[in-house]
């Protein structure tokens, strides 16, 4: 197996030339892994199944102690979530065993409450952490190649935890990037000019969101001529930041002012770690309050952190939506997404990272965990149809591996962990967009499980946020703009009918007529199996769009974290299900808007939609 490259800093002197050796090992391992990716992805799986060949789950199969990927592939089944919950649930229970994994299961990670629905816990192991470690010490030497100078400053990255939990066996659960900040690689991490920020360990890990939020804010403004790059995990994370700011500048700025901070901030730990930094600076205070009080926070970024290369989020998938409000705050600094991963495991990091965020691909790092990709269609109107095959044992067959894959089709990604995941269905739909020498390049497209449907019409993610952006052209006349927006399918009524939760930012009043044009709009840009339930089959009723009170969206997700989900996982959800979600956007509808006619349909995809 390539060996990993290791953090050689031990101290500041002669730092440009282990910058250098550091970068030249991190390039080195890529490459090694990349050309070799087909016998490294042999030997993963091989040592996963000697490792756990004992384990009950393995057992069940019949695996019979085999290592060699034929017999893996014939005789494990691809699974999903729910085949693996009872044995999961034991282990949350307390049963010590080796269900699932050879080594002690450590703790449960917790997936975001967005995906799919429910909290799932994923089992992970120690050495885990290690495997994250890794990924997270390539994402640097990757930029500098970019972006030179890096090292000469800070990043000022909104980065938060979640209140953990216990399982009744006693395991902790947690959110994945909890787990990571609270672990020593992170605490207790080596000098490293690339892991330098702005916001001390105590308020990154601060339970509290204002607390940590504000403390955050306030050591990224004291030092904001050091700032070289912000980020946060998601674009709309970033965003919830810059909104932060706009409510509370007037403190953070007295706070600089005179040296203290704010008295709502009494985590002892917090404010000992933030009066550290913090000196009166009436200058800079001046500064801060002249910027803020401006009239237009256009490109606030760039004038309260001038030095700013680039920002640091995800942008892809349903976060592309914050495209242009991060364009405007920044005055169109780049945006860059850096890595790709999950609860279930991470996959692997952006090799271009300042390419257009519509270009983003991730290439799989092949020492991770074995992957697997199942093949997923797309039918005439361009939505998913799922795998070709729904035979058990052919649909197994299907998955092709790492280096098999094509280019142009699109997968859907399963992995084998060496946490205890065989042949796991993670949900997300990936485009093969070039290789890096043997090793697939992937655009993420979507997560599969997320659709609107109220007949045989079924709306995908992408098509969805395609729509709504489309329809959303028509406030710009009126100096409106969408802020954002999510989807019910209400079906308490017959024909349903699909709803769309809209939070609108506008100065002035904008006629029903056009809220009314959005919701045809939408119709037609939707799907002929949509289209052909709301003209011919009259199966499906008028589009509604209900505008929401400002602020909605934050109550939504303060909703989902008083519920478990983790504040750095956290996306708005573009579909609801939940009746108590839709019972607080219901809450906060001011007005509410049909389509005002059926959309227009061509009545020769009839049959095919019946066969489909």
């Amino acid at each position: 197996m390539p060996e990993a490259p290791e953090n050689s800093f031990k101290g500041i002197d002669n730092h440009d030339s282990l910058i250098s050796d550091q970068n030249k090992k991190a390039f080195q391992f890529i490459e090694n892994v990349t050309i070799h990716a087909d016998a490294v992805q042999e030997r993963v799986l091989a040592e996963i199944l000697s490792r756990s060949a004992n384990v009950e789950y393995l057992k069940r199969h019949g695996l019979n102690g085999h290592v060699d990927r034929e017999t893996f592939k014939k005789v494990m089944p691809v699974v999903v979530y729910e085949d693996l919950k009872p044995d999961i649930d034991r282990i949350a229970n307390g049963d010590a065993s080796p269900i699932l994994c050879s080594q002690p299961i450590s703790e449960f990670l917790t997936s975001s409450g967005t995906s799919g629905g429910e909290r799932k816990l994923m089992p992970t192991i120690q050495e885990e952490l290690g495997r994250r470690s890794l990924l997270y010490s390539l994402l640097m030497p990757v930029m500098d190649q970019f972006v030179a100078g890096l090292d000469k400053g800070k990043g000022m990255y909104f980065l938060f935890i979640k209140a953990e939990a216990k399982t009744p066996g006693g395991l902790v659960a947690r959110p994945v990037l909890t787990s990571y900040y609270k672990s020593a690689y992170f605490k207790d991490r080596p000098y490293d000019p690339y892991t330098n920020y702005t916001s001390p360990n105590e308020t990154i890990l601060c339970q509290d969101s204002y607390q940590s939020m504000y403390s955050q804010l306030l050591c990224g403004l004291y030092l904001n001529n050091q700032v070289l790059r912000v980020g946060a995990v998601f674009a709309s994370g970033f965003i919830r930041a810059i909104r932060f700011l706009e409510k509370h500048w007037p403190l953070l700025s007295n706070d600089i002012r005179t040296g203290t901070i704010d008295p709502k901030i009494t985590d002892p730990s917090v404010r000992e770690a933030v009066l550290k930094i913090l000196k009166p600076n009436p200058k800079l205070a001046d500064f801060i309050e002249a910027e803020c009080g401006k009239e237009s926070w256009k490109g606030i970024i760039t004038r309260l952190w001038p030095n700013t290369k680039y920002i640091d989020v995800i942008v892809t998938g349903t976060m592309s939506q914050y495209i242009p409000i991060l364009d405007y705050y920044s005055n169109g600094l780049p945006t860059v997404c850096t890595m790709y991963a999950s609860s279930e495991c991470y996959f692997g990091l952006n090799l271009n990272p300042m390419c257009k965020p519509s270009e983003v691909a991730y290439t799989l790092i092949p020492t991770m965990a074995y992957f697997e990709f199942l093949p997923v269609n797309r039918n005439n109107d361009g939505f998913i149809t799922g795998p070709i095959s729904l035979n058990e044992k052919e649909f197994g067959e299907q998955l092709a591996d790492l280096v098999d894959v094509k280019l142009g089709q699109e997968y859907e990604l399963v992995v084998t962990t060496y946490a205890g995941l065989y042949r796991y269905r993670v949900g997300d739909i990936l485009k093969v967009a070039g290789f890096k020498n043997k090793a697939p390049q992937f655009n993420f497209v979507c997560r599969q499980n997320v659709v609107l449907s109220i007949d045989s019409d079924k709306t995908d993610e992408v098509e969805l946020q395609n729509v709504v952006k489309n329809a959303a052209n028509h406030l710009s006349s009126f100096d409106a703009s969408l802020i954002e927006y999510t989807s019910y399918a209400d079906t308490s009524n017959i024909p349903g009918h699909y709803v769309l939760y809209w939070e609108v930012s506008h100065s002035g009043e904008i006629p029903p007529s056009v809220f009314e044009d959005c919701c045809l709009t939408i119709e037609e840009s939707l799907n002929s199996v949509y289209r052909q339930g709301r003209v011919s089959d009259k199966s499906i009723g008028p589009l509604e769009i209900k505008i929401v009170e400002s602020g909605t969206f934050d109550k939504l997700m303060d909703f989902a974290l008083s519920e478990g989900a983790s504040i750095n996982q956290y996306k708005t959800p573009r579909c609801v299900k939940y009746a108590p979600i839709v019972e607080l956007l219901n809450s906060r509808v001011v007005s509410s808007y049909f389509s005002p006619k059926c959309p227009k349909w061509v009545p020769g995809h009839k049959q095919w939609c019946t066969e489909n």
